[in-house]
């Protein structure tokens, strides 16, 4: 400690200096010496000092970053209480209204989203309505019940029962043809519709038949999506200059007979993404290939299994999609500050066997940038 006077060690600087000169006096030590004695005591002083204020500095700055990482701390666990829970402790609810492959695609895509974004983890409970309206109500309920942290809905049966049990829980959907048209509007519903590119569909088969007089619609009357997408294709059938005849259905059952009445007075049958329609695929082409008509998919797994050709999105690409905007919600992002986001690109793909048949040329401005599938 240091004293009024006198030095750390609390004697009086005038005693100090009286031992140095005995000290120096026995010694034999020369003014020069003295002087260099003192001066490396002086810098050893000094030194000592530095490295204490350093110490001290050291410590106070331990302190501080020690109280900073405990504040952060606290506002992590806070974010986490009020922003979300962790990734094996989120629970979510997966709706689709019928199996199709173009469905489950963008189930798959939605899944992976997740797992490349650190939700792996989180328990996925999926369940099929087969089609069924009154199925995909109650699954919709169940998953209201269960509280679940957020649902995911693929197509529009499954979003508007979804949306119609919850305006809290977090709804992110895919595979709607338009979901302002069909009162998916809340705050709480977001997602990835998909809007046929029906204009570019249309120019398509104006390419590839000039002198095609008609098409053929089928489609479930009770499907809001298909209802909308019929319309559309009416609207530019017309403005092409192309004809067209409609059979509605209400089940897979009145597909057959419906299909019978229509083949007869069209040229082609054009399928939509009614799900009622997409889920007997193989009895529309079984049915089209006995009359001798070409059949044009609007799903891209159709023109593998037989469909002529199709001009169409990538259901995979918008279920990622849609798998992205579930991690921002599942990190506190409002649904209601997500925009629904529509596919930027189309696919054009042609079957071979299928473009034989009909004596499609395969070399046509159209057709320049199609996939060719064998």
């Amino acid at each position: 400690m240091k004293t009024k006077g006198g030095s750390r060690t609390g004697f009086p600087r005038r005693e100090l200096q009286n031992q140095r000169e005995m000290a120096f006096s026995k010694t034999g030590k020369t003014n020069k010496d003295r002087f260099s004695i003192v001066l490396f005591q002086n810098r050893v002083k000094l030194w000592y000092d530095t490295l204490t204020k350093k110490k001290l500095h050291l410590k106070e700055d331990i302190i501080t970053m020690k109280k900073i990482l405990t504040l952060l701390s606290v506002l992590l666990l806070s974010c986490l209480t009020l922003w979300g829970k962790a990734p094996k402790d989120i629970k979510i609810g997966a709706t689709q209204i019928i199996e199709h492959p173009s469905l489950d695609l963008s189930r798959q895509g939605f899944e992976k989203a997740l797992a490349d974004n650190g939700y792996g983890d989180a328990k996925i409970e999926f369940q099929n309505a087969q089609g069924d309206v009154n199925t995909a109500q109650l699954i919709a309920k169940g998953y209201v019940d269960a509280k679940k942290d957020l649902i995911f809905t693929i197509s529009t049966p499954s979003s508007q029962a979804a949306y119609n049990a919850t305006k809290d829980i977090p709804i992110v959907l895919t595979a709607v043809t338009d979901p302002i048209a069909s009162g998916l509007t809340g705050k709480n519903i977001t997602g990835t519709p998909d809007p046929l590119p029906i204009a570019d569909q249309i120019a398509l088969i104006k390419a590839v038949f000039p002198g095609l007089k008609k098409i053929g619609l089928i489609y479930n009357t009770g499907e809001a999506n298909s209802v909308i997408s019929i319309g559309e294709i009416k609207e530019e059938a017309k403005k092409a200059g192309i004809g067209y005849e409609e059979a509605g259905v209400t089940s897979v059952n009145d597909i057959a007979p419906a299909l019978d009445a229509l083949l007869s007075k069209v040229d082609m049958i054009f399928m939509t993404t009614d799900n009622t329609v997409v889920a007997s695929f193989a009895l529309v082409l079984e049915k089209a290939n006995k009359a001798g008509k070409p059949v044009f998919g609007s799903t891209e797994d159709s023109v593998p299994k037989g469909a002529l050709m199709t001009a169409t999105i990538d259901f995979y690409k918008i279920g990622y999609r849609a798998g992205e905007m579930a991690v921002e919600i599942l990190k506190g992002k409002s649904p209601a500050d997500i925009p629904y986001e529509k596919p930027k690109e189309s696919l054009t793909l042609i079957n071979r066997k299928q473009a034989e048949k009909y004596k499609v040329d395969l070399s046509i401005e159209a057709l320049k940038n199609a996939q060719v599938v064998e």
